[in-house]
Protein backbone atom coordinates (compact mmCIF):
# COMPACT_ATOMS: atom_id res chain seq x y z
CA UNK A 1 0.00 0.00 0.00
CA UNK A 2 1.38 3.39 -1.01
CA UNK A 3 0.50 6.33 1.20
CA UNK A 4 0.66 10.05 0.53
CA UNK A 5 1.76 10.51 4.14
CA UNK A 6 5.25 9.61 3.01
CA UNK A 7 5.12 11.64 -0.17
CA UNK A 8 3.93 14.88 1.31
CA UNK A 9 0.56 16.54 0.74
CA UNK A 10 -2.11 18.57 2.44
CA UNK A 11 -2.17 17.04 5.92
CA UNK A 12 -5.19 17.59 8.17
CA UNK A 13 -5.55 16.44 11.79
CA UNK A 14 -8.69 16.83 13.89
CA UNK A 15 -10.94 14.98 16.32
CA UNK A 16 -14.05 13.26 14.96
CA UNK A 17 -17.02 15.59 15.71
CA UNK A 18 -19.90 14.29 17.82
CA UNK A 19 -22.25 14.50 14.85
CA UNK A 20 -20.23 11.88 12.94
CA UNK A 21 -20.12 9.32 15.75
CA UNK A 22 -20.82 5.85 14.36
CA UNK A 23 -20.44 6.88 10.70
CA UNK A 24 -18.38 4.85 8.24
CA UNK A 25 -14.86 6.18 7.81
CA UNK A 26 -15.27 6.96 4.10
CA UNK A 27 -18.53 8.80 4.77
CA UNK A 28 -16.95 10.77 7.61
CA UNK A 29 -13.98 11.79 5.44
CA UNK A 30 -16.33 12.79 2.62
CA UNK A 31 -18.49 14.88 4.95
CA UNK A 32 -15.59 16.58 6.75
CA UNK A 33 -13.59 17.56 3.68
CA UNK A 34 -16.27 18.05 1.03
CA UNK A 35 -15.13 15.08 -1.07
CA UNK A 36 -17.28 12.74 -3.10
CA UNK A 37 -17.89 9.33 -1.54
CA UNK A 38 -15.78 7.70 -4.27
CA UNK A 39 -12.84 10.08 -3.71
CA UNK A 40 -13.03 9.57 0.05
CA UNK A 41 -13.09 5.78 -0.32
CA UNK A 42 -10.03 5.89 -2.62
CA UNK A 43 -8.21 8.07 -0.12
CA UNK A 44 -8.93 5.60 2.71
CA UNK A 45 -7.94 2.63 0.51
CA UNK A 46 -4.60 4.34 -0.18
CA UNK A 47 -3.85 4.52 3.54
CA UNK A 48 -4.20 8.29 3.62
CA UNK A 49 -6.68 8.37 6.51
CA UNK A 50 -5.58 7.26 9.98
CA UNK A 51 -7.83 6.83 12.99
CA UNK A 52 -5.87 7.20 16.23
CA UNK A 53 -2.71 6.53 14.20
CA UNK A 54 -4.00 3.31 12.62
CA UNK A 55 -4.96 2.63 8.98
CA UNK A 56 -8.59 1.48 8.90
CA UNK A 57 -10.98 0.11 6.27
CA UNK A 58 -13.71 2.19 4.66
CA UNK A 59 -16.32 0.32 6.69
CA UNK A 60 -14.70 1.20 10.03
CA UNK A 61 -17.17 3.06 12.26
CA UNK A 62 -15.55 6.17 13.69
CA UNK A 63 -16.11 7.30 17.27
CA UNK A 64 -16.56 10.87 18.45
CA UNK A 65 -13.28 12.22 19.81
CA UNK A 66 -11.06 9.76 17.93
CA UNK A 67 -8.13 11.49 16.24
CA UNK A 68 -8.39 11.59 12.47
CA UNK A 69 -5.33 12.27 10.29
CA UNK A 70 -5.92 12.72 6.58
CA UNK A 71 -3.73 13.66 3.62
CA UNK A 72 -5.87 15.22 0.93
CA UNK A 73 -4.86 14.78 -2.71
CA UNK A 74 -3.32 17.73 -4.51
CA UNK A 75 -6.06 19.68 -6.28
CA UNK A 76 -6.28 19.04 -9.99
CA UNK A 77 -5.40 21.87 -12.32
CA UNK A 78 -8.60 23.81 -13.08
CA UNK A 79 -10.11 23.22 -16.52
CA UNK A 80 -9.40 26.01 -18.96
CA UNK A 81 -11.98 28.00 -20.87
CA UNK A 82 -11.70 27.23 -24.57
CA UNK A 83 -13.60 29.46 -27.02
CA UNK A 84 -16.01 27.23 -28.90
CA UNK A 85 -19.08 27.27 -31.10
CA UNK A 86 -22.12 26.15 -29.10
CA UNK A 87 -25.12 25.41 -31.36
CA UNK A 88 -28.39 26.63 -29.87
CA UNK A 89 -26.82 29.00 -27.33
CA UNK A 90 -28.75 32.25 -27.80
CA UNK A 91 -27.81 35.66 -26.40
CA UNK A 92 -31.03 37.24 -25.14
CA UNK A 93 -29.46 40.48 -23.92
CA UNK A 94 -25.97 41.93 -23.55
CA UNK A 95 -24.37 45.19 -22.42
CA UNK A 96 -21.06 46.15 -20.82
CA UNK A 97 -22.02 44.53 -17.49
CA UNK A 98 -24.09 41.42 -18.14
CA UNK A 99 -24.93 38.91 -20.82
CA UNK A 100 -28.14 36.89 -20.58
CA UNK A 101 -28.33 33.63 -22.51
CA UNK A 102 -30.93 31.03 -23.35
CA UNK A 103 -29.07 27.79 -22.58
CA UNK A 104 -29.82 24.71 -24.67
CA UNK A 105 -29.83 21.15 -23.35
CA UNK A 106 -26.46 19.37 -23.17
CA UNK A 107 -24.48 22.49 -22.29
CA UNK A 108 -22.75 23.01 -18.93
CA UNK A 109 -22.47 26.44 -17.31
CA UNK A 110 -18.65 26.28 -17.11
CA UNK A 111 -15.78 23.81 -17.53
CA UNK A 112 -15.36 21.21 -14.79
CA UNK A 113 -13.27 18.06 -14.23
CA UNK A 114 -14.58 15.21 -16.36
CA UNK A 115 -16.80 17.38 -18.57
CA UNK A 116 -15.67 17.50 -22.19
CA UNK A 117 -18.84 18.91 -23.73
CA UNK A 118 -19.80 22.49 -24.60
CA UNK A 119 -20.11 25.24 -21.96
CA UNK A 120 -21.85 28.59 -21.71
CA UNK A 121 -18.57 30.33 -20.87
CA UNK A 122 -16.79 28.72 -23.80
CA UNK A 123 -19.64 29.60 -26.12
CA UNK A 124 -19.65 33.24 -25.02
CA UNK A 125 -15.88 33.43 -25.48
CA UNK A 126 -16.35 31.95 -28.93
CA UNK A 127 -18.60 34.80 -30.02
CA UNK A 128 -16.39 37.48 -28.52
CA UNK A 129 -17.93 38.32 -25.14
CA UNK A 130 -15.44 39.47 -22.52
CA UNK A 131 -16.39 37.91 -19.18
CA UNK A 132 -15.60 39.10 -15.65
CA UNK A 133 -12.31 37.75 -14.29
CA UNK A 134 -13.74 37.35 -10.80
CA UNK A 135 -14.23 33.89 -9.38
CA UNK A 136 -12.35 30.66 -10.05
CA UNK A 137 -10.54 30.59 -13.41
CA UNK A 138 -12.95 28.11 -14.96
CA UNK A 139 -16.06 29.89 -13.62
CA UNK A 140 -15.27 33.49 -14.44
CA UNK A 141 -18.43 35.56 -14.50
CA UNK A 142 -20.68 32.67 -13.45
CA UNK A 143 -23.02 33.76 -10.65
CA UNK A 144 -25.49 30.85 -10.90
CA UNK A 145 -25.75 27.61 -12.85
CA UNK A 146 -28.21 25.39 -14.66
CA UNK A 147 -27.81 21.62 -14.89
CA UNK A 148 -26.51 20.25 -18.18
CA UNK A 149 -29.95 18.73 -18.80
CA UNK A 150 -31.89 21.86 -17.84
CA UNK A 151 -32.64 24.55 -20.42
CA UNK A 152 -33.51 28.20 -20.05
CA UNK A 153 -32.43 31.67 -19.09
CA UNK A 154 -29.13 32.35 -17.31
CA UNK A 155 -27.13 35.52 -16.58
CA UNK A 156 -23.33 35.87 -16.68
CA UNK A 157 -21.37 38.87 -15.35
CA UNK A 158 -19.12 40.77 -17.79
CA UNK A 159 -17.79 43.46 -15.44
CA UNK A 160 -16.28 43.18 -11.97
CA UNK A 161 -19.01 45.45 -10.58
CA UNK A 162 -21.70 43.21 -12.03
CA UNK A 163 -20.06 40.06 -10.67
CA UNK A 164 -19.92 41.46 -7.14
CA UNK A 165 -23.46 42.84 -7.25
CA UNK A 166 -25.03 39.71 -8.74
CA UNK A 167 -23.22 37.33 -6.39
CA UNK A 168 -24.56 39.37 -3.50
CA UNK A 169 -28.08 39.44 -4.97
CA UNK A 170 -28.13 35.65 -5.38
CA UNK A 171 -26.68 35.13 -1.90
CA UNK A 172 -29.32 37.31 -0.25
CA UNK A 173 -32.16 35.88 -2.37
CA UNK A 174 -32.86 39.13 -4.19
CA UNK A 175 -33.11 37.41 -7.56
CA UNK A 176 -36.42 35.86 -8.60
CA UNK A 177 -35.79 32.55 -10.34
CA UNK A 178 -38.86 30.93 -11.88
CA UNK A 179 -38.87 27.51 -13.46
CA UNK A 180 -41.56 25.52 -15.20
CA UNK A 181 -41.57 21.80 -14.49
CA UNK A 182 -43.78 18.91 -15.53
CA UNK A 183 -43.95 16.41 -12.69
CA UNK A 184 -45.59 13.02 -12.48
CA UNK A 185 -49.01 12.89 -10.83
CA UNK A 186 -50.68 15.75 -8.98
CA UNK A 187 -48.98 17.41 -5.97
CA UNK A 188 -51.19 17.71 -2.91
CA UNK A 189 -51.75 20.53 -2.15
CA UNK A 190 -51.77 21.95 -5.67
CA UNK A 191 -49.93 25.01 -4.36
CA UNK A 192 -47.37 24.92 -1.60
CA UNK A 193 -43.83 25.14 -0.27
CA UNK A 194 -41.24 22.39 0.16
CA UNK A 195 -38.79 23.12 2.96
CA UNK A 196 -36.33 20.23 3.21
CA UNK A 197 -32.50 20.26 3.55
CA UNK A 198 -30.39 18.91 0.68
CA UNK A 199 -26.90 17.44 0.57
CA UNK A 200 -25.00 14.80 -1.39
CA UNK A 201 -26.71 11.42 -1.54
CA UNK A 202 -25.09 9.11 1.06
CA UNK A 203 -24.65 6.29 -1.47
CA UNK A 204 -24.61 7.81 -4.99
CA UNK A 205 -21.97 10.43 -5.93
CA UNK A 206 -23.92 11.81 -8.89
CA UNK A 207 -27.14 12.33 -6.94
CA UNK A 208 -28.33 14.63 -4.19
CA UNK A 209 -30.95 13.93 -1.56
CA UNK A 210 -33.01 15.34 1.28
CA UNK A 211 -30.87 14.53 4.32
CA UNK A 212 -30.84 15.56 7.94
CA UNK A 213 -28.21 18.23 8.45
CA UNK A 214 -28.15 19.22 4.78
CA UNK A 215 -28.21 22.79 3.50
CA UNK A 216 -31.51 24.65 3.95
CA UNK A 217 -33.52 24.39 0.71
CA UNK A 218 -36.87 26.03 -0.01
CA UNK A 219 -39.01 25.55 -3.12
CA UNK A 220 -42.36 27.25 -3.77
CA UNK A 221 -44.69 25.85 -6.44
CA UNK A 222 -48.09 26.42 -8.02
CA UNK A 223 -49.96 24.10 -10.40
CA UNK A 224 -50.60 25.76 -13.75
CA UNK A 225 -52.19 22.84 -15.58
CA UNK A 226 -53.12 19.26 -14.69
CA UNK A 227 -53.15 16.25 -17.03
CA UNK A 228 -54.22 12.66 -16.33
CA UNK A 229 -50.66 11.53 -15.57
CA UNK A 230 -48.77 14.74 -14.80
CA UNK A 231 -48.89 18.41 -13.79
CA UNK A 232 -47.29 21.57 -15.19
CA UNK A 233 -45.92 23.63 -12.30
CA UNK A 234 -44.63 27.15 -11.88
CA UNK A 235 -41.71 26.87 -9.44
CA UNK A 236 -39.97 29.67 -7.56
CA UNK A 237 -36.68 28.92 -5.86
CA UNK A 238 -35.89 30.66 -2.61
CA UNK A 239 -32.54 28.86 -2.42
CA UNK A 240 -30.43 27.46 -5.24
CA UNK A 241 -29.06 24.04 -4.29
CA UNK A 242 -27.75 21.57 -6.84
CA UNK A 243 -30.68 19.58 -8.34
CA UNK A 244 -33.03 21.28 -5.84
CA UNK A 245 -36.25 21.07 -7.86
CA UNK A 246 -35.51 17.53 -9.03
CA UNK A 247 -34.69 16.32 -5.51
CA UNK A 248 -37.63 18.02 -3.79
CA UNK A 249 -40.29 16.72 -6.15
CA UNK A 250 -38.74 13.26 -6.28
CA UNK A 251 -38.90 13.18 -2.49
CA UNK A 252 -42.64 13.94 -2.71
CA UNK A 253 -42.96 11.03 -5.19
CA UNK A 254 -43.66 13.47 -8.01
CA UNK A 255 -40.37 13.39 -9.96
CA UNK A 256 -39.91 15.59 -13.01
CA UNK A 257 -41.18 13.70 -16.04
CA UNK A 258 -38.22 12.23 -17.92
CA UNK A 259 -35.88 12.45 -14.92
CA UNK A 260 -34.80 8.81 -14.74
CA UNK A 261 -31.99 9.72 -12.31
CA UNK A 262 -34.59 10.64 -9.70
CA UNK A 263 -37.19 7.95 -10.26
CA UNK A 264 -39.28 9.07 -13.24
CA UNK A 265 -41.33 6.46 -15.10
CA UNK A 266 -39.34 5.41 -18.21
CA UNK A 267 -42.52 4.33 -20.02
CA UNK A 268 -44.04 7.80 -19.70
CA UNK A 269 -40.73 9.40 -20.68
CA UNK A 270 -40.62 7.30 -23.85
CA UNK A 271 -44.25 8.09 -24.72
CA UNK A 272 -43.47 11.81 -24.51
CA UNK A 273 -40.21 11.48 -26.43
CA UNK A 274 -38.14 12.82 -23.54
CA UNK A 275 -34.49 11.94 -22.99
CA UNK A 276 -34.04 14.35 -20.06
CA UNK A 277 -36.04 15.96 -17.27
CA UNK A 278 -38.93 18.29 -18.16
CA UNK A 279 -37.49 21.30 -16.36
CA UNK A 280 -36.98 24.77 -17.82
CA UNK A 281 -35.61 28.01 -16.35
CA UNK A 282 -38.53 30.13 -17.49
CA UNK A 283 -37.64 33.60 -16.20
CA UNK A 284 -35.07 35.57 -14.25
CA UNK A 285 -35.70 38.95 -12.56
CA UNK A 286 -33.13 41.11 -10.77
CA UNK A 287 -31.91 44.66 -10.34
CA UNK A 288 -29.43 45.63 -13.05
CA UNK A 289 -26.04 45.91 -11.30
CA UNK A 290 -25.27 49.32 -12.80
CA UNK A 291 -28.60 51.10 -13.37
CA UNK A 292 -30.55 49.62 -10.46
CA UNK A 293 -33.55 49.10 -12.73
CA UNK A 294 -35.47 45.85 -12.40
CA UNK A 295 -35.01 43.66 -15.46
CA UNK A 296 -36.81 40.44 -16.39
CA UNK A 297 -35.83 37.91 -19.03
CA UNK A 298 -38.05 35.08 -20.26
CA UNK A 299 -37.24 31.90 -22.17
CA UNK A 300 -39.72 29.97 -24.33
CA UNK A 301 -39.94 26.19 -24.14
CA UNK A 302 -37.48 24.35 -26.41
CA UNK A 303 -38.86 21.92 -28.98
CA UNK A 304 -38.54 18.71 -26.94
CA UNK A 305 -40.38 20.13 -23.94
CA UNK A 306 -43.05 21.79 -26.09
CA UNK A 307 -43.62 18.47 -27.90
CA UNK A 308 -43.97 16.55 -24.61
CA UNK A 309 -46.48 19.11 -23.38
CA UNK A 310 -48.54 18.85 -26.55
CA UNK A 311 -48.70 15.05 -26.17
CA UNK A 312 -49.91 15.42 -22.59
CA UNK A 313 -52.61 17.86 -23.74
CA UNK A 314 -53.92 15.59 -26.49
Amino acid sequence: MTSAFAAGGDHRSLPVPDGLDGMRLDQAVARLFGLSRTAAAALVDAGDALVDGVVRANSHKVKAGSWLEVTLPAPAAPPTVVPQAVPGLTVVYADDDIVVVDKPVGVAAHPSPGWTGPTVIGGLAGIGHRISTSGAAERQGVVHRLDVGTTGVMVVAKSEQAYTALKRAFKYREVEKRYHAVVQGHPDPLRGTIDAPIDRHPHHDYRWAVVSGGKPSITHYDTLEAFPAASLLDVRLETGRTHQIRVHFSTLRHPCVGDLTYGADPTLSARLGLSRQWLHARSLSFLHPRTGDEVTFVSEYPDDLAHALSVLRD
